[in-house]
């Protein structure tokens, strides 16, 4: 009965019995006049998601990964020097990605549970007289951490350093969850996937490109194939894919933009935030700290919170699986053994966050965590208590 329990993990997230049984399907001729029909809606809709008119929302096969290279393969050439700050494994592996395609990577290392660094970015880019930088990579929501950072201080930084660099942005563990303003925010190029927010199954890539970073391809030399923007959007333009698409993630994805769009946008935010803050009451019961260093910076996504020193969060994520069939979140590169995850993102009510912080709780106990049992639980129950009546107006 394990298959019946919520995880809690920042993603792939629970799939809502009516989005797997939209998926639920038998092979189709993508190809045929339906398919066409239920496409073109699908992107045209994700980018109220994204939060642009004038962009373009392009798809590929492939998880997040896939989407960080497309957008660098079809917008640079080998050579190319692209700034990034370090500050989570996300912005971390994202910077490998970019040295492998002999990029030349400008990092700005920064403390992990810190965000993206405005300040230091408006630095560097008021120092390139020359623009020779061609792109600023930022991590939105830094998934190993439970970070958000102020994309919109990037991009204020960006313009009054006068730079024309492009602006991209990993969005993977954030869009659909927490607001997202391409156009406002001034991103060309913004990443996600189909399995946190969207709430599918991993296998497809959903980027955000504005017309600049589309102008970029006249020059961009990087190889590219199966990553085209060009052969992609030609074969969209039809209402078709140049190869076989994803079928079910698309009519997948279909119904969870309904899904998201019937609850609303701003509601789909609010709940988010609203679980969000009872996972931080229980952590603050706990007397555990978070990896975010302040309050602006806490994820609505995922809290990454450390385990008290002597304690090993990787023997707490395995107990807390073994002994309740539960999952949760381990600690990834600098956070490894130090601290655990709870995702709190996709398909989640209050009621089965309580069912996640119970069981971490006993999973603490049963390892002589020094916390209170039921201390956790007790803090988130009254917060959703007082805020329950307004979520639900």
């Amino acid at each position: 009965m394990t298959d019946q329990n919520p995880v809690f993990i920042p993603g792939p997230t629970n799939i809502p019995d009516r989005l797997r049984n939209a998926m639920h399907l038998q092979t189709r001729d993508h190809r045929a006049p339906d398919f066409v029909e239920t496409f073109a809606p699908v992107l045209r809709d994700c980018k109220r998601v994204f939060g642009t008119e004038t962009g373009e929302v392009i798809t590929f096969p492939s998880s997040g990964t896939g989407g960080w290279e497309a957008s660098i393969c079809n917008t640079l050439s080998a050579g190319d020097k692209v700034l990034i700050a370090r500050y989570g494994m996300f912005s971390h592996r994202w910077i490998d990605l970019c040295q492998r395609h002999n990029l030349d990577v400008q990092v700005i290392e920064c403390a992990w549970g810190s965000g993206a660094p405005a300040d230091k970015f408006a630095e560097v880019l008021s120092a390139d007289n020359g623009h020779e930088i061609k792109a600023v990579l930022v991590t939105h929501n830094e998934t190993a951490t439970g970070v958000k950072s102020d994309i919109a201080a990037v991009r204020q930084a960006m313009d009054a350093s006068g730079h024309p660099a492009l602006l991209f942005v990993d969005c993977v563990s954030s869009l659909a969850s927490m607001p997202f303003e391409m156009d406002a925010w001034g991103v060309d190029i913004a990443v996600s996937g189909s399995q946190k927010g969207f709430m599918l199954n991993t296998g497809m890539a959903i980027l955000g490109v504005s017309q600049k970073a589309l102008a970029a391809m006249e020059t961009a030399t990087l190889t590219r194939t199966f990553f085209d923007f060009r052969d992609m959007m030609a074969a969209n333009a039809n209402g078709g894919f140049p190869y076989t698409p994803p079928l079910q993630l698309i009519y997948g994805m279909k119904e969870s933009l309904a899904m998201l769009f019937e609850e609303g946008l701003e509601n789909v935010y609010a709940r988010h935030h609203r679980l969000a803050e009872g996972v931080r009451k229980a952590v603050d019961a706990w007397g555990l700290k978070l990896c975010a260093q302040s309050p602006e910076l806490y994820s609505d996504t995922v809290s990454a919170i450390y385990v008290p020193e002597g304690f090993d969060s990787n023997q707490l994520t395995e107990h807390a699986f073994n002994a309740y069939g539960v999952s949760f979140g381990i600690g990834l590169g600098e956070m490894n053994g130090k601290a655990f995850r709870i995702g709190h993102l996709g398909s989640l009510t209050d009621v089965m966050v309580l069912s996640g912080l119970a069981t971490i709780e006993m999973a603490m106990a049963d390892l002589n965590y020094p916390i209170t049992l039921g201390s956790g639980v007790a803090a988130a129950q009254e917060y959703f208590r007082k805020t329950a009546s307004k979520n639900c107006a």
